[in-house]
């Protein structure tokens, strides 16, 4: 009986552990993935951010770099990033396909862009756009 009793616990232990995996909801458009990818990376929500990011070797190599880089801030910096808001300057509709994102937070005040390009995914951050800058 006490066994029983104890791989009850086991496997439910093992299963609440298996769904705690969050979810995130695919962007409907440019601005919702921007905002999402941005607000993820502000909180240090990597997770979230990731669930974002259009993959690949470069922009993969770029989250990471940007990962270690909020990593290295110390806890008031993180503090400051994660209650900064996010202000949207300009949104430019390239294509139907890509839209170029405008922004800043209340934090830095630095104003950065984001590409975020539609495929058959969905709506995703390419980093190398913000990186490089090239179409």
């Amino acid at each position: 009986m006490q066994l029983k009793k104890y791989l009850i616990s086991c496997l439910l232990i093992i299963s609440i552990s298996c769904n705690n995996k969050k979810t995130y909801t695919p962007a409907e458009n440019a601005i919702d993935a921007g905002r999402e990818f941005i607000d993820g990376c502000l909180k240090g929500n990597f997770d979230k951010a990731n669930f974002y990011l259009l993959h690949n070797a470069t922009n993969d190599s770029i989250f990471t770099k940007l990962k270690e880089a909020y990593q290295q801030k110390n806890n008031t910096e993180k503090q400051q990033l994660q209650t900064a808001s996010i202000t949207i300057l300009k949104v430019e509709e390239i294509s139907a396909n890509i839209t170029i994102i405008t922004y800043s937070n209340s934090f830095s005040n630095t104003t950065s862009v984001l590409k975020i390009i539609k495929n058959n995914t969905g709506w995703l951050i390419d980093a190398n756009y913000t990186a490089k800058g090239n179409l």
